[in-house]
């Protein structure tokens, strides 16, 4: 195959300088993973998974499809980490558990009120008083990673957009494509402003949550907690009208 002849070509020194240049980029991208995860997660062993799914990208890279080699890393890294992350299930039953509750209680709010739930009234349903409710919240940080990282703009393009795939422009493809991000940005629409700014701020923008604590003048931690809060919505509100998201979200 092409790509495999593009890896014999590069071969030798030339994939070795390539694997230093971006290593710079693996790190990057696994420290704005680990800062969603839970502190027993070790910085260096994301490092390590990302580096594998570096050398992937470049023995697997195929100039052809017009995609730079720097973005398609991206994607190869990113997934080298969640894919080892799922195979560790760092996840405590208990965490997920709570993750579920609260889309559940999002979704029967939203059913009862019409619209979109404040936090009292997501506590409120949940029948725990609002300070547990943002314990809740800081527990479940680092279960929605990958939730959202494909799901639109520039930096969050469909996997299909990466992929060679020679289903890829077929009309359903594309259909089920456009229909997933309409919904996506209904939903989005749809969250509380404050929230909506945090998503943008650190999916669009790539700040921290430090920087964007300091952009909007809360705390860290408080920022933290609309960031988990808001994804959680996006899941409830998505997992209610498109059933093939079910399974993705669940992870």
């Amino acid at each position: 195959m092409y790509s495999d002849l593009v890896a014999e070509v590069i071969g030798g020194d030339e994939r070795e300088r390539l694997i230093l240049e971006h290593l710079p980029q693996v790190r990057l991208i696994a420290r704005r993973i680990r800062e969603r995860l839970p502190e027993n997660i070790s910085l260096e062993d994301l490092v390590s998974t990302g580096v594998i799914g570096l050398i992937s990208a470049i023995d697997k890279f195929d100039p052809r499809h017009n995609v730079k080699l720097k973005t398609y890393a991206e994607y190869k890294i990113r997934g080298a980490i969640l894919d080892g992350l799922r195979g560790l299930d760092w996840a405590p039953r208990q965490k997920r558990r709570k993750a579920k509750q609260i889309e559940a209680a999002i979704a029967m709010a939203e059913q009862r009120l019409k619209r979109s739930p404040a936090e009292d009234e997501i506590a409120a349903q949940l029948e725990i008083p609002i300070e547990e409710y943002h314990r809740w919240l800081v527990e479940t940080r680092g279960l929605n990673i990958a939730s959202l990282e494909y799901t639109g703009g520039e930096h969050g393009r469909d996997l299909l957009h990466y992929l060679p795939d020679s289903g890829r422009n077929l009309p359903s493809t594309l259909l089920e494509k456009s229909e997933l991000e309409r919904l996506l940005a209904e939903s989005i629409d749809g969250i509380p402003e404050m929230e909506r700014k945090v998503l943008s701020l650190y999916y669009h923008e790539e700040l921290t949550l430090h920087e964007i604590a300091l952009d909007v003048h809360l705390h860290e931690s408080r920022i933290s907690q609309l960031k988990s809060q808001a994804i959680l919505r996006l899941r409830s509100h998505l997992a209610a009208r498109w059933p093939a998201v079910r399974g993705l979200m669940t992870t």
